[in-house]
């Protein structure tokens, strides 16, 4: 009975104390709702307001890349007035994307597990976009707004270097912010971020790579260039006229030489000759055993084998060293274009015409005017068909580069033009330059106009084709050729990749009789006359291996060396004229794992149109 009671009374305590708390428990639920309520609103809100900046970044963005080309196009156009213009437009826009992220709520949103490092790489891509605006466009606007670029080049007249020598401070230290600011980009890890970040994140650092590089060589060329010129004293320079119609693996045999004296941007060209002038060396130049082993002794003996080798430097070296011999004189350094930089010369001076009466009467088939149509062939192929006499031909072949460098020095053309056909010698490798002064060299080196075969110009996954006559004759004007290389399947961590080069003799087919002998060298060196014979020489990357050879899909002996620790593969072959072979070396053992990258002999043919795209092998 007392127990019953006693429930009972307990039941009517808990009944009392739960009427009691009710409305605590209310109050506490309405406390948390609001709480969760304020919360939502504010996480909306926050949301939203993330949102309206990530769109005022990708849009001020968006547009400041928009406005690129046109500051491009009137810095090209030397409209000072317009590309500073431009410049503040797009610090507007860049100022205004930094902004953005730089607001507390993207910051906060930084701070977030996950999807924080996608905020901080966005921060990231807007103030770099800013500083190199600041520190690099706008700067380097303001120099280019202080220079005549039209008056860069030498000059008979001279040329005011000044302001380049100048400019050339703030040139290299907009180099150094964009750099930076690159460098800043890829240290940030793309693995998981959002693909709305990850993707502009590797574009933007593919075009800031490019963008450093080109101010460093515009920085370098800015510091390099007047001391070259002869801001300071006179430079001297041996000029090489490479022929492409007897190929090297540097472009062609050196045929025309003369001596180029710049003084305060004063160019003279004066001490004209030729490479058979000089004759055989007594004693050949010494040059390092590996490449003497891979192209004989020839090239320290005869000014017409320097560059057997691909290695300009090692070319240019050897030919000053012979040029020292022979004439006691002490240059600086060496030039080298080639008959189609040439064209590309006379496409923005104009055409030229040769005043020598005696060089206009050795034929009467002979052009007298030169222009960008006509040059290559007349210097590749007429004036060996129409000029018996070699020295004659040597002789004219002289007058055409004495006429095209007075045209370059008198300032015909139009500037922008004549810039722009350089560039395109340099880039094709048909124009060329060594220093003999040991720091400007070392600068040099690092660029593709120099030419060289190892160090910092030359990118990890290399591959060089290069081509050099044993024919002893003017027979590589009539060969067309096509490389690519061939991406193998191995399976194991290492690549294999295979040089194919196709050569074809297009010359006529009674090309022993149709063509004169100085054409097809009338069967010197056991090779018949019209026939073509090349030794096709391969480089692969560093630390790999040459493995194995074919012609014609037939496995063949090569020769295997080495240079400057990459591997080299040697074969000869003969065509005939109408015929067509295939040579492939491949190269295994590769470490490298970027995109393989190829490097050709300049040839009569455009560069475009010998190098293929590269190929992947079918794999089971």
């Amino acid at each position: 009975m007392n127990d019953h009671r006693n429930i009972q009374r307990k039941q009517r305590e808990q009944n009392s104390a739960a009427r009691q708390d009710a409305p605590r428990r209310h109050r506490r639920f309405f406390r948390v709702s609001a709480t969760l309520a304020v919360a939502s609103v504010t996480l909306v809100c926050l949301l939203f307001w993330i949102d309206s900046r990530a769109s005022v970044i990708k849009e001020e963005l968006e547009a400041g890349l928009r406005l690129l080309p046109e500051i491009q196009e009137a810095v090209l156009n030397n409209q000072s007035h317009e590309a500073a213009e431009g410049v503040r437009k797009l610090k507007t826009r860049t100022e205004a994307a930094r902004n953005a992220a730089a607001d507390p709520a993207w910051t906060l949103a930084s701070a977030i597990p996950w999807i924080g490092r996608s905020f901080s790489a966005t921060s990231e891509v807007a103030r770099s976009a800013d500083d190199v605006v600041t520190l690099g466009v706008g700067p380097l606007v303001e120099v280019f707004e202080s220079l005549d670029w039209s008056g860069l080049l030498p000059t008979n007249a001279g040329t005011d270097l000044g302001p380049l020598k100048e400019a050339a401070p703030q040139v290299v230290s907009a180099a150094h912010a964009v750099s930076a600011s690159a460098s800043r980009l890829e240290s940030i890890e793309t693995e998981g971020l959002i693909p709305q970040v990850s993707e502009p994140l590797v574009r933007v650092r593919s075009q800031l790579r490019a963008a450093s590089g080109t101010l460093w060589a515009a920085g370098n060329a800015a510091e390099l260039a007047p001391v070259m010129m002869g801001s300071d004293q006179p430079r001297r320079y041996l000029l090489l006229i490479q022929n492409n119609a007897e190929v090297r693996a540097s472009g062609g045999i050196p045929t025309a030489l003369a001596v180029i004296t710049l003084e305060q941007g004063k160019m003279k060209l004066d001490h004209q000759t030729t490479a058979n002038a000089l004759g055989r060396m007594s004693e050949s130049v010494p040059v390092d055993k590996e490449q003497e082993s891979i192209y004989s002794t020839r090239m320290g003996r005869f000014m017409q084998d320097v560059n057997l080798t691909p290695d300009f430097p090692t070319a240019a070296g050897t030919a000053l060293k012979i040029w020292r011999e022979k004439t006691g004189d002490t240059l600086d350094g060496v030039i080298s274009v080639d008959p189609v930089a040439l064209g590309f010369i006379l496409d923005s001076t104009g055409p030229v015409t040769l005043h020598d009466k005696t060089v206009m009467g050795f034929s009467p088939e002979m052009p007298t005017e030169l222009s960008g149509r006509n040059v290559v062939q007349t210097l590749m192929s007429d004036v060996y068909a129409k000029i018996p006499d070699t020295s004659n031909q040597d002789a004219y072949f002289a007058a055409v580069a004495k006429e095209v460098f007075s045209s370059l020095a008198s300032g015909s053309g139009e500037r922008k033009a004549l810039f722009d056909g350089i560039g395109k010698g340099v880039d094709g490798r048909r124009i060329l330059l060594w220093s003999a002064h040991p720091i400007e060299q070392n600068v040099i080196s690092k660029y593709g106009v120099g030419g060289a075969i190892s160090g910092e110009s030359v990118a990890p996954a290399q591959f060089g084709a290069y081509f050099n006559d044993g024919t002893g004759a003017k027979m590589d004007y009539y060969v067309r050729r096509t490389v690519q290389l061939v991406e193998e399947c191995t399976g194991t961590e290492y690549g294999q990749v295979k040089v194919r080069v196709t050569s074809t003799n297009t010359a006529p087919v009674d090309a022993a009789t149709s063509l004169p002998s100085y054409v097809t060298a009338g069967g010197a060196f056991g090779v018949a006359a019209g026939s073509v014979q090349t030794n096709v020489i391969a480089y692969g990357p560093a630390q790999a291996n040459v493995e194995t050879a074919s012609v014609d899909g037939r496995k063949t002996d090569f020769a295997a060396h080495h240079h400057a620790n990459r591997p080299v593969g040697t074969v000869t072959v003969t065509l005939a004229p109408g015929q067509s072979s295939t040579v492939e070396l491949t190269f295994g053992k590769i470490v490298q794992h970027g995109e393989p990258n190829l490097v050709v002999t300049p040839t009569v043919q455009p560069v475009k149109d010998v190098v293929l795209p590269t190929a992947n092998a079918a794999c089971d």
